[in-house]
């Protein structure tokens, strides 16, 4: 990493979820000769690994020279430590986004173009306002029945997958959830794992009501598994 474009990282201690943002001086070097303003996509590598980060731009008094701050999810991915040296450089052109742009204006997407949204959102090459571009396109009725089979079958494809090849069914519950103090997930699935079959259960933390199913499950167990262990819980 040649000397001139390396930054020192420093662990800005900001939770920005799940959106990496790389803190730059308004004095950068690197943001000056490369036109990189507040909310530029850029690529920052440590030498072995990248990530797609958005600049947030911050006065002179805030980081010191030859450094850019890390937001949390930053430093997750990119696996360094403060002190660590980055190089910053434009961000690779997301091919995806055309096909995003072709069903605002309301066309049909194939099942590759699908597939290759999925892939990108996935490895994390869409900012969270590009996901949020694509998830508004597909509500209120915007797919067919072909695109969201397609839809479907890309984030299978795309995630890691369980089996219990020794349970002749696997079954799942579904609900919109939303209902403050209603905990029928935990009651049903219960009920069906006692009846000797098998119901492997994700839920999630609350959304739009004061706990979600998981937030509840917490106060008797622990929810945060790896895949090993939900396979070896079930």
């Amino acid at each position: 990493m040649e000397s001139a474009n390396a930054l020192k990282v420093i662990d800005i201690g900001i939770d920005t979820h799940q959106e990496p943002v790389l803190y730059m001086r308004n004095d950068c070097h690197i943001c000056r000769s490369e036109g990189f303003t507040a909310n530029s996509r850029v690529s920052v590598e440590d030498g072995q690994n990248q990530i797609i980060a958005t600049i947030n731009v911050v006065d002179e008094k805030v980081i010191e020279p030859g450094s850019a701050g890390l937001s949390k999810i930053a430093i997750e991915r990119l696996g360094v430590t403060a002190g660590a040296l980055i190089s910053v450089s434009h961000a690779p052109v997301v091919t995806s986004l055309a096909a995003v742009r072709k069903k605002i204006f309301g066309h049909k997407l194939s099942d590759e173009e699908i597939t290759e949204i999925v892939q990108d959102i996935s490895d994390h090459r869409y900012s969270d306002i590009e996901i949020a571009s694509f998830l508004s396109v597909c509500a209120g009725s915007r797919l067919d029945v072909d695109e969201i089979i397609a839809l479907t079958q890309a984030m299978v494809a795309c995630g890691k997958r369980l089996n219990w090849p020794d349970s002749p069914m696997v079954l799942d519950k579904h609900c919109i959830g939303g209902l403050p103090g209603n905990r029928t997930t935990p009651l049903v699935v219960a009920i069906v794992s006692a009846a000797g079959l098998t119901i492997p259960k994700t839920s999630s933390r609350a959304i739009t009501s004061p706990a979600g199913t998981a937030d509840t499950m917490e106060a008797l167990t622990t929810v945060n598994l790896s895949l090993a262990d939900i396979q070896r819980v079930v």
